[in-house]
């Protein structure tokens, strides 16, 4: 009943904290400098050519800037106060899903949005597996080996990982195996997720062709949580190893394999559990930066176009999203503490 209660109170706790990130993030698009208004006043005031034509021209917008702006701004809806634009934006627009893009008409956020989630998903779940099913054996391979040759061997390719940002580990994965540089292998097409196939291809074609635009920049997904999970695994599983419950256990008669696969190896999972709520976050945002660098058209590359083309529509509808899968992930990661974990005890003390 306690864990019940416990987790009821963590599904209600949601949704104040996405009002207030929402709320936050739309405020700031509201008032800082250089939105969608300010770019178009701009474009017109650059329309003028050169000499009396430009002066003419110049003469003309400056008459027409003021109304212009209050057009627009209606437009938009800006002339409205705040908390109604909010109320609109997450109630009539169902967190701004409906609304239309600014940089492209006639398509809602929504319509642009769809198209991309499969994609980071197709990105994020590769990730995932292959992060998981790498980390946790060699986690686990460099506890019982501590201080050991393997230890030692491994931890210079876990810090090397660690050092090399994702941006700089992409752009060199270009350059080397993209043939982008003199000296390079053309291995790997530059970007995109698939060829252009003159005809509709088979099933296994289309498969080998998208898992082969995959290999690189899953493998910057993977290297960016590498470091991290692997490091995570091993001192988790070292300090369960090293507790008074484990020696208690192997005192009674139980071999030291069975007190660490039957006893350490479940409560050294906990620690990874709780950091599945950003993981699974990622899953659906994407890469900003991997994106970007290997031309993929996820949520990631789209979210940074509307940011710099101030397309501030698509831009929240997607931060809502994102922060919807972000607080989504918590909870699980909340659920998995629980059934890893059952000693865990929620009554109010």
């Amino acid at each position: 009943m306690d864990r019940l209660a416990y987790l009821i109170r963590r599904l209600l706790l949601v949704i104040p904290t996405f009002i207030g990130i929402t709320i936050i993030c739309f405020s700031l698009t509201r008032f800082l400098p250089g939105g969608p208004v300010e770019l178009k006043l701009m474009k017109m005031r650059g329309m003028g050519g050169g000499g009396e034509a430009a002066a003419a021209a110049q003469g003309t917008t400056a008459s027409v800037t003021d109304d212009y702006r209050k057009e627009l701004e209606r437009q938009y809806g800006f002339d409205k106060p705040i908390y109604e634009q909010y109320w609109q934006w997450l109630v009539t627009n169902r967190m701004g899903m409906k609304l239309e893009s600014y940089q492209y008409p006639n398509k809602t956020a929504w319509q642009l949005i769809k198209g991309r989630i499969p994609v980071s998903i197709w990105f994020g779940l590769a990730s995932f597996f292959l992060t998981y099913l790498i980390c946790i054996p060699l986690g686990i391979a460099k506890a019982l080996r501590h201080r050991q040759a393997f230890d030692a061997g491994s931890s210079l390719i876990v810090f090397v990982s660690y050092a090399i940002p994702s941006f700089a580990l992409a752009m060199g994965l270009k350059m080397l195996f993209c043939g982008t540089m003199d000296g390079g292998w053309d291995v790997f097409p530059l970007g995109g997720i698939s060829s252009d196939f003159a005809t509709e291809p088979s099933a296994w074609v289309w498969f080998k062709d998208r898992a082969w635009h995959m290999v690189l920049p899953v493998l910057c997904y993977v290297a960016g949580s590498f470091a991290m999970l692997t490091l995570l695994m091993k001192n988790s599983l070292l300090d369960q190893i090293s507790a008074d419950y484990v020696r208690t256990v192997i005192a009674k008669g139980a071999t030291r394999r069975r007190a660490i696969w039957g006893h350490a190896f479940r409560n050294a999972l906990v620690p990874i559990a709780t950091g599945l709520g950003p993981i699974i976050g990622l899953l659906f945002a994407g890469s900003i930066i991997i994106e970007s660098i290997f031309e993929i058209p996820g949520m990631g590359l789209l979210s940074w176009n509307a940011l710099m083309g101030r397309d501030y529509a698509v831009f929240l509808a997607l931060l809502s999203l994102t922060a919807s899968f972000q607080l989504i992930g918590n909870i699980i990661s909340d659920v998995l503490y629980m059934l890893i974990d059952p000693r865990i005890d929620f009554s109010k003390k």
